[in-house]
């Protein structure tokens, strides 16, 4: 790892560090995004924490201490750095996880608040999606599904499934199947597979739930278990979605 692996925009901000500091730190925040990458958070926190101390006023380094808090649960912390991160950058992008970690705080009617002050205008389409996301789940907490299917209707949704909708498709799905409706969902879960190039989400297995497959692989079954799957893809492919 030399740091030299980061973009253009973080090196940009390093170059208020001297040359030898810069490179230092770059490594460091080469190395957060491998550990992270490799679910070792121990060492990702001990990289951020030291990238932290070495450049406390570079917004990337903020960002990164406050992912890996994020990730491992420790909602009050995250906050306070993603916080940090806006006070240096002026940038909102990461409104979505600040509500989520209000919500992970069980401070419900502040999350929402934060969700819908005017810096909430200023996110990228993606942004949006996530701010749905998370505001969706909020509703759930309080018991108010309709206000969580609300949520999540927002234009993104009405898009042609595709790997950037896919988690907005099935988050859908999910609250539609927790309101009962169940040929609804199936067919968000359909739209979810069909966008979910990556498997970011557990889609297949929630429609063979519906249907009431019920499948256990052995060692030897992987191989057929991934064809299973790839023909749900397909089927997905062949049965399009009723628009919201």
């Amino acid at each position: 790892m030399t740091g030299k692996e980061l973009d253009r925009a973080v090196h940009e901000q390093l170059r208020t560090l001297s040359k030898e500091n810069a490179e230092g730190v770059a490594q460091h925040l080469v190395m957060v995004a491998a550990t992270l990458e490799a679910d070792n958070l121990e060492a990702a926190l001990a990289h951020a924490e030291t990238a932290v101390r070495r450049a406390g006023r570079v917004p990337a380094a903020r960002e990164a201490l406050g992912m890996v808090a994020y990730r491992l649960g420790d909602f009050a912390r995250a906050l306070t750095e993603f916080r940090t991160l806006r006070r240096l950058s002026g940038s909102s992008h990461l409104l979505p996880l600040m509500v989520d970690c209000e919500r992970g705080l069980g401070r419900h009617s502040r999350a929402l608040e934060l969700a819908a002050t005017p810096e909430a205008r200023t996110l990228t389409q993606d942004e949006r999606q996530e701010l749905a996301i998370v505001v969706s789940g909020i509703r759930r907490d309080l018991g108010q599904d309709d206000a969580a299917l609300i949520a999540l209707q927002i234009p993104a949704l009405r898009q042609a499934a595709g790997p950037s909708v896919c988690r907005l498709h099935y988050a859908y799905a999910d609250v539609l199947l927790g309101l009962g409706r169940e040929e609804e969902a199936r067919e968000w879960f359909l739209k979810a597979v069909e966008g979910d190039t990556d498997a970011v989400t557990d889609a297949v297995e929630r429609l063979e739930e519906l249907d009431g497959i019920v499948v256990e692989l052995g060692e030897d079954d992987e191989e057929d278990g991934a064809e299973v799957s790839q023909a749900m893809v397909s089927e997905a492919t062949a049965v399009p979605a009723e628009d919201v």
